[in-house]
């Protein structure tokens, strides 16, 4: 099996790296045609999404896995072109490619297609209703791939971090090493998700067969808020010794801070679907955050 991994330099992309490799031929490519550590790579660039086809079909993957975006949610608000270029546009072509090739197209998309007026986690059938371009763009990505005919599997995540890339939780330890007081969102609720589950749930489920396509919720089991979060971040690396001293943090309301791009106020998503099929280890979201913490512990160690 030869597997081409789009945006191998992302949060998800780099964990993909590590969780594909023991299942095939990987081939990794980045905007730039260079990884992180320097070393080069193929080119694959979403502001270019007629170039995608003819990387395709010369590298003849058996399945491509895309874990490129454009997730500037604030900045895709003034960038609309931008955004559906690559979150709508690029997937569409990659599908066409792959429908000619027989190639199983796994593609990411995002809990921000619902608008968060729900009361329990969002189900893969229920109504979606974007708020912002960047859940428009994401939307439109996931309908161009069903209606592409491509053999596919779309795993819609949220609130996603690792120990490397910008993401909420790096942001929040930096900015805990160089304040007193963090002032944080407490009404919007969801489950932050670790990279490296997303990436290792992939790797499981390309690791055993399955011949239906469709759309699967990938998420960490249980919900907070963005200040409930930051607590756990911060409270957490403290005890580690990742920063000196444990800042206060403040819950606000979303009305304090606002954004370009309005935010769902809930959104969890219901991972029954994934399960049933899949069976795979969904661990609570604090433990997963346990786990990339010690992950910078000892990377600083070593």
């Amino acid at each position: 099996m030869k597997i081409l991994l789009l945006g191998a330099n992302g949060q998800v992309g780099h964990e993909l790296r590590r969780s594909l490799a023991p299942l095939a031929e990987v081939v990794l490519t980045t905007r730039g045609g260079a990884l992180d550590d320097g070393s080069p790579c193929e080119i694959a660039d979403f502001d270019a999404p007629d170039a995608l086809p003819v990387l395709i079909d010369r590298i003849a993957p058996d399945v491509v896995v895309n874990a490129a975006a454009y997730t500037a949610v604030d900045r895709a608000e003034s960038d609309r072109d931008a955004a559906f270029r690559a979150n709508a546009e690029a997937p569409q072509r990659i599908a066409e490619a792959c429908v000619a090739r027989d190639a199983l197209l796994v593609h990411y998309s995002t809990d921000y297609v619902f608008d968060g007026t729900g009361k329990r986690p969002y189900r893969e059938e229920d109504p979606t209703c974007p708020l912002g371009v960047y859940g428009e763009s994401k939307l439109a990505g996931e309908r161009a791939i069903q209606a592409s005919g491509a053999r596919h599997m779309i795993f819609r995540t949220a609130w996603v971090y690792a120990a490397h890339g910008k993401n909420f939780m790096r942001t929040m330890l930096r900015l805990a090493a160089e304040r007193d007081e963090l002032r944080v969102v407490a009404d919007q609720t969801g489950t932050p998700t670790s990279a490296a589950l997303i990436a290792d749930i992939t790797a499981a489920v390309l690791a055993r067969p399955y011949d239906h396509s469709g759309i699967w919720h990938l998420t960490a089991s249980g919900a907070t808020s963005w200040h409930g979060f930051a607590e756990a971040i911060v409270a957490a690396a403290h005890d580690r010794g990742l920063i000196a001293a444990a800042p206060r943090v403040v819950a606000i309301a979303s009305t304090d801070y606002p954004t370009p791009a309005k935010r769902p106020g809930y959104s969890c998503l219901d991972t029954a679907r994934l399960s049933s099929d899949f069976a795979p280890d969904l661990p609570e979201w604090r433990d997963a955050l346990m786990s990339t913490l010690d992950e910078l512990v000892s990377a600083a160690t070593n």
